[in-house]
């Protein structure tokens, strides 16, 4: 993946990290992407800093979903 597209990609979990907290109460855990300093803005910063910020950030929303007591049975349309 290109660093251009990583980035993009971050982009776009911020934005549902937004609107997950928004659906949900409860706070998202997200202390270790947080303390990397890596935003989708910080287009400075390495293509691996970016990696290992979204692997952090999904991760910190993936957990807070995981913790959701309303389950959904996966099924096709």
């Amino acid at each position: 993946m290109k660093k251009q597209e990583l980035i993009h990609l971050h982009g776009l979990l911020a934005e549902v990290e937004k609107q997950c907290a928004a659906w949900h109460d409860d706070e998202i855990d997200l202390t270790a992407y947080e303390e990397m300093g890596v935003r989708p803005t910080s287009i400075h910063k390495s293509k691996t800093d970016h990696k290992a910020a979204v692997f952090k950030l999904a991760k910190g929303i993936t957990s807070s979903l995981d913790t959701t007591e309303e389950r959904v049975a996966p099924h096709a349309d």
